[in-house]
C-alpha cells in the first residue's frame, strides 16, 4: 500500500515526539519544532511559533510545519515532529491521497492526546 502513512508519538515529559512516515521507502525528509503560546490576535486562544527544516531534496517541510504546529496548539504542547513518506512517480491524485492519510492519522494524533 504505497500510500499508507504512519503516526508515532512519543511522550517526553509534557512534550511529544512524533514521527510521520510512509509510502515505499519511509525516511527523514524534514525536522518541524512547535513551541506553544498564546495567540497574539488573542491571548485566550492557543497557537504556536513553529520552525522546520528540510533535508535537501525532500519536500515534506509544509506537511511537517502544518501537522506539528496543530499539535502543539491543540494540544498546548511543544513538538518535534520528523516526517519521511516516498512514492516513486508519484502522481498529483497520489500526493492528494497520501495528504487525505496524514490529516486522517493527525486527527487520530490529537483524539487520542485530548482523550487522556
Amino acid at each position: 500500500m504505497p500510500y499508507q502513512v504512519v503516526i508515532s508519538a512519543v511522550p517526553i515529559g509534557s512534550d511529544l515526539v512524533v514521527m510521520l512516515w510512509g509510502g515505499e521507502r519511509p525516511h527523514v525528509g524534514a525536522v518541524a519544532v512547535s513551541i506553544h503560546r498564546p495567540s497574539l490576535d488573542n491571548s485566550e486562544v492557543t497557537s504556536a511559533t513553529t520552525s522546520v527544516y528540510a533535508l535537501v531534496g525532500h519536500k515534506e517541510d509544509d506537511l511537517a510545519k502544518m501537522m506539528a504546529h496543530k499539535i502543539a496548539s491543540t494540544l498546548n504542547k511543544n513538538i518535534i515532529l520528523t516526517a519521511g513518506i516516498h512514492v516513486d512517480n508519484i502522481s498529483a491524485d497520489g500526493i492528494k491521497t497520501i495528504e487525505t492519510n496524514c490529516l486522517k492519522v493527525l486527527d487520530s494524533l490529537i483524539s487520542y492526546y485530548l482523550a487522556q
